[in-house]
Protein backbone atom coordinates (compact mmCIF):
# COMPACT_ATOMS: atom_id res chain seq x y z
CA UNK A 1 0.00 0.00 0.00
CA UNK A 2 1.32 3.46 -0.90
CA UNK A 3 2.58 5.61 1.98
CA UNK A 4 0.81 8.84 2.87
CA UNK A 5 1.47 11.87 0.69
CA UNK A 6 3.07 14.81 2.53
CA UNK A 7 2.48 17.98 0.49
CA UNK A 8 4.22 21.15 1.58
CA UNK A 9 5.20 24.58 0.29
CA UNK A 10 8.92 25.39 0.07
CA UNK A 11 9.98 29.01 -0.27
CA UNK A 12 12.81 29.52 -2.76
CA UNK A 13 14.52 32.71 -4.02
CA UNK A 14 12.36 32.39 -7.16
CA UNK A 15 9.01 31.83 -5.44
CA UNK A 16 7.11 29.18 -3.52
CA UNK A 17 7.16 25.62 -4.84
CA UNK A 18 4.58 22.98 -3.92
CA UNK A 19 6.22 19.60 -3.42
CA UNK A 20 4.78 16.26 -2.34
CA UNK A 21 6.94 13.65 -0.60
CA UNK A 22 5.98 9.98 -0.38
CA UNK A 23 7.79 7.13 1.38
CA UNK A 24 11.36 6.61 2.55
CA UNK A 25 14.53 5.38 0.92
CA UNK A 26 16.70 6.54 -1.96
CA UNK A 27 15.36 9.89 -3.23
CA UNK A 28 13.56 9.65 -6.58
CA UNK A 29 12.51 12.97 -8.13
CA UNK A 30 9.59 12.83 -10.59
CA UNK A 31 9.16 15.80 -12.96
CA UNK A 32 5.78 16.22 -14.62
CA UNK A 33 4.89 17.30 -18.16
CA UNK A 34 3.67 20.69 -19.34
CA UNK A 35 0.16 20.16 -20.64
CA UNK A 36 -2.74 22.38 -19.47
CA UNK A 37 -3.70 21.58 -15.90
CA UNK A 38 -0.68 19.35 -15.29
CA UNK A 39 0.85 18.82 -11.84
CA UNK A 40 3.19 16.33 -10.24
CA UNK A 41 0.53 14.26 -8.46
CA UNK A 42 -1.81 14.35 -11.46
CA UNK A 43 1.04 13.00 -13.59
CA UNK A 44 2.26 10.23 -11.28
CA UNK A 45 -0.23 9.51 -8.50
CA UNK A 46 -1.26 6.16 -10.01
CA UNK A 47 2.40 5.05 -10.33
CA UNK A 48 3.48 5.70 -6.73
CA UNK A 49 2.81 2.18 -5.47
CA UNK A 50 5.46 0.84 -7.86
CA UNK A 51 8.10 3.04 -6.21
CA UNK A 52 7.75 1.80 -2.65
CA UNK A 53 11.21 1.69 -1.06
CA UNK A 54 12.05 5.11 -2.50
CA UNK A 55 11.56 8.58 -1.07
CA UNK A 56 9.54 9.97 -3.97
CA UNK A 57 9.81 13.75 -4.45
CA UNK A 58 7.11 15.34 -6.64
CA UNK A 59 7.59 19.08 -7.27
CA UNK A 60 5.04 21.13 -9.17
CA UNK A 61 7.13 23.04 -11.70
CA UNK A 62 6.85 26.84 -11.70
CA UNK A 63 3.59 27.85 -13.36
CA UNK A 64 1.85 24.56 -12.55
CA UNK A 65 -0.12 23.04 -9.69
CA UNK A 66 0.44 24.80 -6.36
CA UNK A 67 3.70 26.51 -7.33
CA UNK A 68 4.28 30.18 -8.07
CA UNK A 69 3.60 31.63 -11.53
CA UNK A 70 6.61 33.10 -13.38
CA UNK A 71 5.96 36.60 -14.73
CA UNK A 72 6.44 37.88 -18.26
CA UNK A 73 9.74 39.43 -17.13
CA UNK A 74 10.85 36.08 -15.65
CA UNK A 75 10.14 34.31 -18.95
CA UNK A 76 11.90 36.99 -20.98
CA UNK A 77 15.02 36.69 -18.83
CA UNK A 78 15.18 32.88 -18.77
CA UNK A 79 13.41 29.93 -20.33
CA UNK A 80 10.88 27.90 -18.35
CA UNK A 81 13.39 25.04 -18.33
CA UNK A 82 16.13 27.20 -16.81
CA UNK A 83 13.66 28.48 -14.22
CA UNK A 84 12.46 24.95 -13.37
CA UNK A 85 16.00 23.58 -13.08
CA UNK A 86 16.92 26.36 -10.66
CA UNK A 87 13.71 26.00 -8.62
CA UNK A 88 14.04 22.21 -8.33
CA UNK A 89 17.61 22.37 -7.07
CA UNK A 90 16.49 24.92 -4.46
CA UNK A 91 13.76 22.49 -3.35
CA UNK A 92 16.16 19.57 -3.09
CA UNK A 93 18.66 21.66 -1.15
CA UNK A 94 15.91 22.72 1.26
CA UNK A 95 15.00 19.04 1.75
CA UNK A 96 18.64 18.16 2.42
CA UNK A 97 18.89 15.91 -0.64
CA UNK A 98 22.29 15.73 -2.35
CA UNK A 99 22.26 12.83 -4.84
CA UNK A 100 19.07 11.35 -6.26
CA UNK A 101 17.43 9.36 -9.03
CA UNK A 102 15.62 11.57 -11.54
CA UNK A 103 12.72 10.89 -13.90
CA UNK A 104 10.94 13.35 -16.16
CA UNK A 105 8.62 13.38 -19.14
CA UNK A 106 8.08 16.03 -21.84
CA UNK A 107 8.61 19.46 -20.22
CA UNK A 108 9.68 17.62 -17.06
CA UNK A 109 12.10 15.62 -19.22
CA UNK A 110 13.67 18.90 -20.35
CA UNK A 111 14.00 19.94 -16.71
CA UNK A 112 15.56 16.58 -15.86
CA UNK A 113 18.00 16.92 -18.76
CA UNK A 114 18.88 20.44 -17.65
CA UNK A 115 19.53 19.23 -14.10
CA UNK A 116 21.70 16.31 -15.25
CA UNK A 117 23.72 18.70 -17.44
CA UNK A 118 24.05 21.46 -14.81
CA UNK A 119 25.01 19.29 -11.82
CA UNK A 120 25.82 15.83 -13.21
CA UNK A 121 27.37 14.40 -10.03
CA UNK A 122 24.08 14.78 -8.15
CA UNK A 123 22.03 12.64 -10.56
CA UNK A 124 22.71 8.97 -9.82
CA UNK A 125 20.36 7.59 -12.50
CA UNK A 126 18.25 9.31 -15.12
CA UNK A 127 14.98 8.24 -16.77
CA UNK A 128 13.72 10.37 -19.66
CA UNK A 129 10.26 9.86 -21.13
CA UNK A 130 10.04 11.63 -24.50
CA UNK A 131 11.96 14.63 -23.12
CA UNK A 132 11.91 18.09 -24.63
CA UNK A 133 15.19 19.83 -25.34
CA UNK A 134 17.35 16.77 -26.00
CA UNK A 135 15.28 15.98 -29.04
CA UNK A 136 15.85 17.16 -32.60
CA UNK A 137 13.06 15.85 -34.88
CA UNK A 138 13.33 15.26 -38.60
CA UNK A 139 9.67 16.14 -39.17
CA UNK A 140 7.86 19.49 -39.02
CA UNK A 141 7.56 21.50 -35.82
CA UNK A 142 5.58 22.43 -33.88
CA UNK A 143 4.29 18.88 -33.77
CA UNK A 144 0.62 17.94 -33.68
CA UNK A 145 0.67 17.59 -29.90
CA UNK A 146 2.44 20.92 -29.40
CA UNK A 147 -0.16 22.63 -31.59
CA UNK A 148 -2.96 21.22 -29.41
CA UNK A 149 -1.27 22.63 -26.31
CA UNK A 150 -1.04 26.07 -27.95
CA UNK A 151 -4.70 25.94 -29.05
CA UNK A 152 -6.16 24.85 -25.73
CA UNK A 153 -6.34 28.27 -24.06
CA UNK A 154 -6.74 30.30 -27.26
CA UNK A 155 -9.98 31.42 -28.91
CA UNK A 156 -12.96 30.75 -26.65
CA UNK A 157 -10.64 29.32 -23.98
CA UNK A 158 -10.73 25.88 -22.39
CA UNK A 159 -13.68 23.56 -23.01
CA UNK A 160 -14.37 19.90 -22.34
CA UNK A 161 -14.34 19.28 -26.09
CA UNK A 162 -10.88 20.84 -26.38
CA UNK A 163 -9.60 18.73 -23.49
CA UNK A 164 -11.02 15.60 -25.12
CA UNK A 165 -9.20 16.44 -28.34
CA UNK A 166 -5.99 17.24 -26.45
CA UNK A 167 -6.06 13.83 -24.76
CA UNK A 168 -6.85 12.15 -28.10
CA UNK A 169 -3.64 13.54 -29.56
CA UNK A 170 -1.56 12.74 -26.48
CA UNK A 171 -2.34 9.01 -26.45
CA UNK A 172 -2.51 6.13 -28.90
CA UNK A 173 -5.78 4.74 -27.48
CA UNK A 174 -8.19 7.45 -26.22
CA UNK A 175 -10.52 4.75 -24.89
CA UNK A 176 -8.19 4.51 -21.90
CA UNK A 177 -9.65 7.85 -20.76
CA UNK A 178 -13.30 7.92 -19.78
CA UNK A 179 -15.43 11.05 -19.27
CA UNK A 180 -14.42 11.24 -15.59
CA UNK A 181 -10.72 11.39 -16.52
CA UNK A 182 -11.40 14.06 -19.14
CA UNK A 183 -13.47 16.20 -16.77
CA UNK A 184 -10.88 15.92 -13.97
CA UNK A 185 -8.14 17.14 -16.28
CA UNK A 186 -10.44 19.87 -17.62
CA UNK A 187 -11.28 21.12 -14.12
CA UNK A 188 -7.57 21.21 -13.25
CA UNK A 189 -6.95 23.44 -16.27
CA UNK A 190 -9.34 26.21 -15.16
CA UNK A 191 -7.22 27.95 -12.51
CA UNK A 192 -7.09 31.59 -13.65
CA UNK A 193 -3.49 32.15 -12.58
CA UNK A 194 -2.42 29.02 -14.46
CA UNK A 195 -4.27 30.20 -17.58
CA UNK A 196 -2.54 33.60 -17.39
CA UNK A 197 0.83 31.88 -16.99
CA UNK A 198 0.11 29.54 -19.89
CA UNK A 199 -0.45 32.44 -22.28
CA UNK A 200 2.93 33.88 -21.23
CA UNK A 201 4.52 30.43 -21.47
CA UNK A 202 3.24 29.87 -25.02
CA UNK A 203 4.35 33.34 -26.12
CA UNK A 204 7.82 32.81 -24.67
CA UNK A 205 8.03 29.36 -26.27
CA UNK A 206 7.23 30.87 -29.68
CA UNK A 207 9.64 33.77 -29.21
CA UNK A 208 12.48 31.42 -28.28
CA UNK A 209 11.71 29.13 -31.20
CA UNK A 210 10.87 26.11 -29.05
CA UNK A 211 12.56 24.30 -26.18
CA UNK A 212 16.10 25.04 -25.06
CA UNK A 213 18.70 23.27 -27.27
CA UNK A 214 19.83 20.94 -24.49
CA UNK A 215 21.03 18.48 -27.12
CA UNK A 216 24.18 20.60 -27.46
CA UNK A 217 25.35 19.54 -23.98
CA UNK A 218 24.25 15.89 -23.79
CA UNK A 219 27.86 14.73 -23.46
CA UNK A 220 27.98 16.35 -19.99
CA UNK A 221 25.52 13.80 -18.60
CA UNK A 222 27.32 11.14 -16.55
CA UNK A 223 24.36 9.21 -15.11
CA UNK A 224 23.19 5.85 -16.43
CA UNK A 225 20.24 6.88 -18.58
CA UNK A 226 17.07 5.10 -19.68
CA UNK A 227 15.10 6.61 -22.55
CA UNK A 228 11.44 5.56 -22.66
CA UNK A 229 9.30 6.40 -25.68
CA UNK A 230 5.91 5.65 -27.16
CA UNK A 231 6.36 4.71 -30.81
CA UNK A 232 3.19 6.61 -31.70
CA UNK A 233 4.03 9.81 -29.80
CA UNK A 234 2.73 12.81 -31.77
CA UNK A 235 4.12 15.43 -29.37
CA UNK A 236 7.80 14.62 -28.81
CA UNK A 237 8.27 12.24 -31.70
CA UNK A 238 10.50 9.18 -31.65
CA UNK A 239 12.49 10.32 -34.70
CA UNK A 240 14.22 12.91 -32.51
CA UNK A 241 15.76 10.34 -30.14
CA UNK A 242 18.89 9.62 -32.17
CA UNK A 243 20.89 12.55 -30.78
CA UNK A 244 20.48 11.28 -27.23
CA UNK A 245 21.43 7.75 -28.25
CA UNK A 246 24.61 9.07 -29.85
CA UNK A 247 25.68 11.61 -27.27
CA UNK A 248 24.68 10.39 -23.79
CA UNK A 249 27.53 8.20 -22.54
CA UNK A 250 25.64 5.36 -20.87
CA UNK A 251 22.23 5.16 -22.46
CA UNK A 252 19.58 2.62 -23.43
CA UNK A 253 16.24 3.04 -25.19
CA UNK A 254 12.96 1.20 -24.67
CA UNK A 255 10.15 1.78 -27.17
CA UNK A 256 6.51 0.87 -26.50
CA UNK A 257 4.39 0.17 -29.58
CA UNK A 258 0.76 1.23 -29.46
CA UNK A 259 1.68 4.05 -27.12
CA UNK A 260 1.68 7.83 -27.37
CA UNK A 261 3.09 10.59 -25.16
CA UNK A 262 1.90 9.40 -21.72
CA UNK A 263 3.81 6.14 -21.28
CA UNK A 264 3.28 6.03 -17.51
CA UNK A 265 -0.50 5.91 -18.14
CA UNK A 266 -0.80 4.01 -21.42
CA UNK A 267 1.67 1.25 -20.52
CA UNK A 268 1.44 1.61 -16.76
CA UNK A 269 2.40 -1.88 -15.53
CA UNK A 270 5.19 -2.40 -18.08
CA UNK A 271 6.52 1.11 -17.52
CA UNK A 272 6.63 0.60 -13.75
CA UNK A 273 8.37 -2.77 -14.04
CA UNK A 274 10.92 -1.40 -16.52
CA UNK A 275 11.77 1.70 -14.49
CA UNK A 276 11.91 -0.10 -11.14
CA UNK A 277 14.31 -2.71 -12.57
CA UNK A 278 16.52 0.02 -14.06
CA UNK A 279 16.69 1.99 -10.81
CA UNK A 280 17.42 -1.11 -8.74
CA UNK A 281 20.12 -2.47 -11.08
CA UNK A 282 23.50 -2.04 -9.38
CA UNK A 283 25.70 -3.34 -12.21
Amino acid sequence: MTAAVDTRIIDTPLGSIAVSVVGQGTPLVLMHGGGPGASALANYRDNLEAFEGFQVILPDQPGFGGSYRPTEADLEARSITEISVDATFHVLDALGIDTFFLLGNSLGGATALGMAIAQPTRVAKLVLMAPGGGWLPTGPTPTEGQKEMFRYYNGEGPTVAKMKNFVRVMVANPKLFDDANIHARYEASLDESHIAFYHLYNAAFAKRGGMDPLWKDLDRITADTLLVWGRDDRTITLDGASLMLRNIRRVQLHIFGGCGHWVQVEKKAKFEKLVAAFLQDTE
